[in-house]
């Protein structure tokens, strides 16, 4: 499984929420749904209170929905793909994610693409991310 943004949240959910898919790559997805509310530049930092809940006051719906919340029920290999200077789902949710897996001793990829932002706009860290997603998977299924 894979998705980008709010598919990446879904991949991440879909993996911590579920047992059903061997692998999954989050490119520039939600892990931990609270940071995010703190983190999230102006434009969108109300977004979540539709979509979640009231923050902070529905502080314990947006736990139940981050993935990182459920580390523990991971059991696959995870790719997970950054843009270094995305302001609507800062980095630092791609480095928690990766650190929590790791810690879980899951097999895990970070990798952070310098000048780019919420969805990869330059040929090069397409093209880049498209490979090393492939490299991935095939080194998780052979």
């Amino acid at each position: 499984i894979d998705g980008g943004s709010a598919g990446g949240y879904t991949t991440l959910g879909a993996l911590a929420f579920r047992d059903v898919f061997k692998a999954g790559t989050s490119l520039y997805g939600i892990g931990d749904l609270t940071a995010l509310a703190g983190d999230t530049h102006k434009f969108e930092s109300r977004y979540l209170d539709g979509l979640v809940g009231l923050y902070p006051e529905e502080k314990e719906i947006y736990k139940k929905r981050s993935p990182i919340e459920s580390v523990d029920t991971l059991s696959c290999p995870i790719l997970i793909l950054q843009g270094a200077d995305d302001k609507i789902v800062p980095p630092n949710q791609a480095e928690m994610m990766h650190e929590a897996v790791v810690k879980k001793g899951l097999p895990a990829c970070l990798k952070i693409y310098e000048g780019e932002q919420h969805g990869f706009r330059q040929a090069e860290n397409i093209e880049d991310a498209l490979d090393t997603e492939l490299a991935f998977y095939s080194k998780v299924f052979g």
